[in-house]
């Protein structure tokens, strides 16, 4: 009995895990990689045909985005998920082919022009729907057979509508093994879905570590009051407010704090904003939400309904669907809220209402979710002064604003909470899916803080789940696109020097006009500092 770590390896996405029980192979999560590579996977440890099932954690693309190209490379059983799982992928995959599709077509018309090969893409449409046709959904909290010797039981995590931890109860030879796969651990006390639930007893535990080296704070922010104040400085001047959101999950956050704004009258001054959704698959997503409320909605959440009113929905709500609808929006000089995708601003529709805004200092570009090192999105959060769209270089002149706290994802002090749930220490823990040094940062962090064994594995790492060892800590690769991890990773906290650089004017700008001896000693720090600094 072993598992092995193939994806989400000292990096953030791409979650894929391999369970062998008695002959038999229970795949955990099938995700797609998404923004920059570090290091290449290892291949599968057997053929796409001899997996048996999958369990799937939740709908996140980089949790599960490359079941249609397993499905296309022989795989044929079931794929177990809860029900708001199962409703979520419907959607996702079909969108994850249909851009598939559309970016080899595009590929391919440039190919043509220039004589180079046909690019394939990286699976089609029906890939996508045979994968959907193989979801098994489940309810949670109940023990489901999987295999002869392998059940399962999801727990509700609070990522994600629908996301689970899986426990995996695992067979062989009479020797019984208790598995527990985290998914993405949700943060506590967010809009709409239940706080994560804990997870009692097990054996061995995959954890991620998105946050792992990092608090939201101590007290949860006014998510309402600050988003407030965003609008209320934004429109007076006359912009918009652009927020790149994840389509699901994210975007119903802010409908449904849009929707406490609009009824308790919070800017009066502009009560007729209108609220732009610019992504069918946020529309779509919502439908979703509404239909699932009785299984994953908090109790704060479900009161509304009981009293008749969509947490999700308000008056001045738009929908878009076509392009054309798209483009109409930054036609209309009316100030408003954008939302759109994709979250970490590298493709969709989003991509669009920035070249129409950064470029404005009246307009506000407004984080509210995990940007990861190398997308668009992060390098604007770090302050750069410029940013090229569709061929066009475009000057950052925008307000750059980030919602702290708003995450889908436990920090630190969440995770560690969540692996102190277990009433017995399990035996090992396994660290996947955060940022390249995070994993082993927080790998360490357990055993200091919470006295349990824990390693963070590269792609192909094995354990032997009988015995506990480690029997190999996978192979550290960098990928062939990167030519230097180390600079990829120096370039960002450069960036990030450059940002606090330019707060630090922000913040003299700011004491203009105090007494003359606290210039003076203001002065004197930062000559200080560029003495100590200055090469």
């Amino acid at each position: 009995m072993k598992l092995t770590v193939i994806g989400a390896a000292h990096e953030v996405t791409g979650s894929c895990h391999v369970l062998e029980v008695a002959g038999k192979h229970v795949m955990v999560d099938c995700g797609m990689e998404q923004g920059p590579n570090l290091y290449e996977n290892q291949e599968l440890p057997v053929d796409p045909s001899e997996i048996d099932v999958v369990l799937l954690t939740h709908a996140h693309i980089d949790h599960s985005g490359k079941l249609p190209l397993l499905v296309q490379k022989g795989f044929t059983g079931p794929i177990i998920c809860t029900f708001a799982t199962a409703d979520l992928c419907d959607i996702m995959l079909r969108d994850s082919a249909h851009i598939q599709e559309f970016e080899a077509g595009w590929r391919n018309r440039k190919a043509k022009r220039s004589g180079r090969e046909e690019y394939e893409p990286l699976y089609t449409m029906e890939d996508a729907e045979k994968a959907i046709r193989l979801l098994h959904p489940v309810d949670y909290n109940q023990e489901v057979a999987v295999l002869e010797g392998v059940s399962a039981r999801f727990t509700d995590v609070g990522h994600l509508l629908g996301s689970a931890a899986i426990e995996v109860f695992a067979t062989e030879e009479g020797e019984m093994r208790r598995i527990v796969f985290s998914g993405d651990v949700g943060n506590i006390e967010q809009p709409i879905l239940k706080d994560p639930h804990y997870v009692e007893e097990a054996d061995y535990v995959v954890v991620e570590s998105t946050y792992g080296d990092r608090i939201h704070g101590d007290t949860r922010p006014d998510y309402v009051a600050e988003f407030t104040r965003i609008m209320r400085e934004t429109f007076s001047k006359g912009g918009n407010v652009v927020v790149p959101s994840f389509a699901v999950g994210r975007t119903q956050e802010m409908l449904y704090f849009i929707r406490e704004i609009k009824e308790h009258n919070l800017l009066p001054e502009f009560p007729n904003f209108k609220v732009y959704v610019d992504s069918p698959l946020a529309n779509n997503a919502t439908k979703i939400f509404n239909k699932n409320y009785a299984s994953c909605f908090d109790q704060e959440a479900l009161s509304l309904v009981e009293r008749g009113i969509n947490p999700l929905l308000f008056e001045g709500l738009v929908t878009t669907t076509t392009s054309d609808e798209s483009k109409l929006i930054n036609v209309n000089k009316e100030c408003k809220v954008i939302i759109s995708a994709s979250g970490m601003c590298e493709a969709g529709r989003i991509r669009h209402h920035l070249k129409h805004n950064l470029w404005r200092p009246e307009s506000t570009i407004c984080f509210v979710g995990y940007q990861a090192v190398g997308t668009l999105g992060r390098r604007l959060i770090e302050g750069v002064d410029s940013v090229k769209l569709f061929g066009e270089v475009v000057e950052v002149k925008a307000r750059i604003e980030t919602l702290k706290g708003v995450s889908g994802h436990a920090d630190q002090k969440g995770l560690l909470d969540w692996l102190a749930g277990f009433k017995r220490k399990p035996k090992k823990v396994v660290v996947v899916h955060g940022e390249d040094t995070v994993t082993d940062t927080f790998a360490a962090l357990l055993g200091e803080e919470l006295g349990i064994e824990a390693f963070a594995p590269f792609s192909g790492g094995t354990l032997d789940l009988i015995t506990g060892e480690v029997v190999t800590l996978g192979v550290r690769k960098v990928y062939e696109s990167e030519k230097d991890e180390k600079k990829v990773r120096n370039q960002s906290a450069f960036n990030r020097a450059v940002a606090a650089a330019k707060r630090l004017l922000e913040v003299v700008n700011q004491n203009e006009g105090i007494a003359n001896k606290d210039l003076a000693k203001l002065r004197d720090q930062i000559d200080n500092l560029a003495d100590k600094w200055e090469r």
